[in-house]
């Protein structure tokens, strides 16, 4: 007995309400953790006696009990790729006595670590250049809606755009409730999260659409968009297969920078196959209804003659 995902539309619907009810607390009451390149920090030049891998000074600056997980380590001056005499670090902003104490246990068990300068940085990412990344987001949905509206029609459109803005949601409340650092990695991982979650929407309206023109006359809207997903649905769950285990990959076995990138499309791809399948496909046939009682029509067949 096949399991109907829209007939249990109300579960759906109640779940992300919960969810993204509690993701706009989140992000109203904790807000973000902006990450160095949004908020500056201090750079470290050091110049150590013998060369050193970055693996070795992350694990000094990761134990120095000064909050550094997410400081960023750059190998300088001639380097075989894997060591170096010379490394920049860059973090948070850091007191003199703070960079003093981590030049000191930097020397200390690497030995040698000379400070050739300390300074402080303003914002790689300032606030032109997030204003900018939200207009382009902005442009991205209206495309979106534009395409999907000319491919199918404004009420797929806008059911798979409410389903995108779930996902987003679903990412900006884990990083705020968890307090995860944003950096200059996480648009682009948002960005893929809206293609992936686009991509999951077209294929299964596209089938709908597929199905509207050989089902029964008798077939209701939620029947059509049940078969729909029936027999697109092995195919969504293969991809979110494959794309996990490569994020999983990526954040399990990955270095500590690429952390929070996969984690931002390990919760998007999730959300974005749950929202394509459960939610967005529910709203249509929702507004379908009652679009359809309105006209006194029930069925695809009767809207369309209509």
């Amino acid at each position: 007995m096949r399991f109907n995902i829209v007939k249990h539309r109300k579960w759906w619907f109640t779940l992300s309400s919960v969810l993204v009810a509690a993701s706009l607390i989140s992000i109203f009451m904790y807000g973000f953790n902006f990450g160095i390149d949004y908020t500056g920090g201090t750079i470290l030049d050091l110049r150590f006696s013998r060369p050193v891998t970055v693996a070795e000074v992350r694990d000094v600056v990761d134990s120095s009990q000064m909050n550094l997980e997410s400081s960023v380590i750059q190998l300088s001056g001639v380097t075989d790729q894997e060591s170096s005499q010379d490394v920049m670090i860059r973090m948070r902003n850091l007191s003199s006595d703070e960079s003093g104490a981590l030049a000191a246990a930097l020397n200390q068990k690497l030995g040698g670590a000379e400070v050739k300068r300390t300074e402080s940085v303003g914002a790689v990412i300032g606030a032109e250049v997030t204003k900018n990344a939200v207009m382009s987001l902005a442009v991205a949905f209206l495309a979106l809606a534009a395409y999907i509206s000319f491919r199918f029609e404004y009420k797929i459109a806008i059911s798979a755009l409410v389903s995108i803005l779930h996902d987003l949601i679903m990412v900006l409340g884990v990083f705020s409730f968890f307090q995860l650092e944003i950096d200059s990695s996480f648009l682009a991982a948002v960005l893929t999260v809206v293609g992936y979650s686009m991509n999951e929407a077209v294929v299964i309206f596209d089938r709908v659409r597929e199905n509207t023109r050989t089902h029964r006359r008798t077939d209701t809207y939620e029947q059509l968009a049940a078969d729909s997903i029936a027999q697109s649905i092995h195919r969504s769950l293969y991809t979110l297969t494959t794309v996990l285990l490569a994020c999983g990959s990526l954040h399990f076995f990955g270095g500590e920078s690429t952390k929070n990138f996969s984690l931002v499309m390990l919760i998007g791809f999730i959300s974005g196959a749950y929202s394509s399948i459960c939610v967005d496909t529910s709203l249509w046939v929702v507004w379908k209804n009652h679009a359809g009682r309105e006209r006194g029509s029930q069925t695809p067949q009767e809207a369309t003659e209509t």
